[in-house]
């Protein structure tokens, strides 16, 4: 009887927890793989309300009754403007192929929060802030909407939620950067990892996976810049409107430069090509450590997404907290300089001393840039 009272409670309650997913019906919905930060506030406590007999009378105010009193004091509160979230002012979209960015006349300043804000309560936990740099990244993340909806998972998933998993994960690096104007741009960037299966044999324990990389995903990045568009005050027929709008026609080449050595060309603007140089580096897995706009130089470190993943493999590594949750991958430096050329621009890879570079390394970072800005 007891195993069937189980049964019946289980089945209830992934019978309300399929429900519930039928109306929600997104395509995404995040679940961060690390550790949630503590609580400021347990979620069962709630702030008690004032007790009006204490509450001493502001210069000023004449009432002799408690009445009086009230009515003073509900005359002087500055009424609501009913605006929870005020529209972020001149907010748009800019496009380049696939690449879109945000564009706001507010300042980063105030951005900087609400965008902190958004990914929290899209479910993610943030790895990695640097406003001094205007970076922002989260932890990996599995997208529980990617789950086959099995007969199984509708009857014990309200339950038994972590039985089930995905072999995908996703991070998402946010980049601001100030406009000659005071404003903000803000950029979003996807990196994805599948794992897959090392032997043949997938029926027993004893099979291996490993983590690798998967191709950047360009239409979540445009469901987050939009998602962030409606969090920012934007109406949601407006940000679909902003973010489904056709891209203009741009392209980039690879090339010798009259030195001999490598570089890309890209057929744009300075302005232009070092938004989209910027967002190149964060897709594909670039650490940008600082940057100057006025030389047009990003500082750069390359970050294997595999073996940062290794750091996180296996279903209980997380019972090791001796171990440190960083991966110890050694990375070296390098300059990624933005040269304006006419309407042009010129992209080249520099050693960290800023010397010409024509290794293999560098020849790779103009080929996996030429692949994001072709």
């Amino acid at each position: 009887m007891r195993i069937l009272l189980l049964l019946a409670v289980a089945a209830l309650l992934g019978a309300c927890s399929s429900v519930d997913g039928m109306f929600e019906g997104g395509k995404v919905d995040y679940k961060s793989a690390g550790k949630l930060p503590p609580l400021d506030i347990p979620p069962d406590l709630s702030v008690p309300g004032r007790d009006s007999r204490y509450a001493t009378q502001e210069p000023g105010k004449t009432a002799t009754t408690l009445s009086d009193f009230q009515a003073e004091r509900a005359q002087g509160r500055p009424a609501s403007s009913g605006a929870v979230l005020p529209p972020a002012p001149g907010l748009r979209v800019e496009r380049d192929g696939n690449q879109r960015w945000l564009v706001t006349d507010a300042p980063p300043e105030k951005i900087w929060p609400l965008v902190k804000e958004f990914w929290q309560e899209s479910g993610f936990l943030l790895r990695q802030e640097m406003p001094e740099a205007g970076i922002m990244e989260t932890d990996w993340a599995e997208n529980r909407a990617t789950i086959p909806d099995s007969w199984l998972r509708r009857t014990l998933g309200g339950v038994l939620d972590q039985a089930h998993s995905s072999s995908e994960r996703d991070k998402y690096r946010t980049r601001m950067e100030r406009t000659p104007t005071g404003g903000t741009e803000v950029y979003i960037s996807h990196r994805g990892m599948v794992e897959i299966y090392t032997s043949e044999n997938t029926t027993t324990n004893m099979a291996r996976t490993v983590w690798q990389p998967r191709d950047v995903d360009p239409e979540l990045e445009a469901e987050f810049l939009r998602r962030l568009m409606v969090r920012l005050g934007t109406t949601e027929e407006k940000a679909k409107a902003m973010i489904a709008a056709p891209p203009p026609a741009q392209r980039a080449a690879l090339k010798k430069g009259l030195d001999g050595q490598e570089l890309l060309e890209v057929f744009e603007p300075f302005d232009r090509a070092w938004r989209r140089v910027g967002l190149a580096l964060d897709r594909v897995g670039f650490t940008v450590e600082d940057r100057d706009r006025q030389k047009g130089m990003f500082f750069v470190r390359y970050a294997d997404p595999e073996a940062e993943m290794a750091a996180k493999k296996g279903m209980f590594s997380w019972l090791a907290f001796w171990k440190s949750d960083e991966p110890k991958v050694k990375a070296a430096q390098y300059r990624v300089a933005v040269i304006p050329q006419s309407d042009n621009s010129n992209v080249r890879v520099l050693d960290k001393d800023g010397a010409a570079d024509s290794s293999v390394t560098s020849r790779r970072i103009l080929t996996l840039l030429h692949e994001q800005l072709k």
